[in-house]
């Protein structure tokens, strides 16, 4: 079998786009669709497709974001006018988000744990899908997963979990490393 260096150097060297390198163009429609059916090339044991995407364009996401503001402002009559304006922008720091959904749930012979595992990996293969077609992105849960009224608001049903917003624009320019782990701190080998 032969090595693929074009695929070991962008294993070697993948690195989230921070929020504040992103900027436009985003992936148009064309190229979305094959994004995404990249992201759902992952394991599924079962062929469940234990997960779905929402796409939140930015017109979209300022309506989000709009909502967000005023959970925050409700949540908190004296809430910091900054939170709320971050709060307010959470959703169109790129020019597209892709709510990665987990529909997971029991299964006669699919744990959960595996079918959240599988929507996890479609949020990294997102951003490997992203980088190969030339953006950059950012996947981040944040508080919006975990509050159920955004899921409400998302359309997700009772059983549904956001696993991932993944954000995606174009680099303005190269994101810096950041420290990796020790390999030999968290490698161990079975002896038997």
């Amino acid at each position: 079998m032969s090595a693929s260096p074009v695929l070991i150097d962008h294993l070697t060297t993948r690195r989230s786009t921070p929020f504040a390198l992103m900027q436009g163009p985003g992936p148009d429609a064309a190229t979305l669709a094959s994004m995404l059916a990249m992201a759902a090339r992952v394991p599924d044991h079962g062929k469940l497709a234990p997960w779905r995407f929402v796409v939140i364009d930015r017109q979209a996401g300022e309506k989000l974001g709009a909502f967000l503001a005023g959970l925050v402002k409700s949540d908190d009559a004296a809430a910091d006018p900054k939170k709320v304006e971050i709060d307010a922008a959470r959703f169109t720091r790129a020019p597209v988000c892709v709510a990665v959904v987990s529909r997971a749930g029991p299964h006669v012979k699919i744990p959960e744990w595996e079918q959240v595992l599988s929507a996890g990996a479609v949020c990294l293969n997102l951003l490997h899908a992203a980088i190969a077609h030339g953006f950059g992105g950012n996947w981040v849960t944040e508080w919006p997963a975990y509050d159920r009224r955004v899921a409400d608001r998302l359309g997700l049903d009772a059983h549904e979990k956001v696993a991932g917003f993944v954000h995606i624009g174009t680099p303005s320019a190269r994101a810096e490393d950041r420290v990796r782990p020790d390999m030999a701190a968290i490698t161990t080998r079975f002896e038997g």
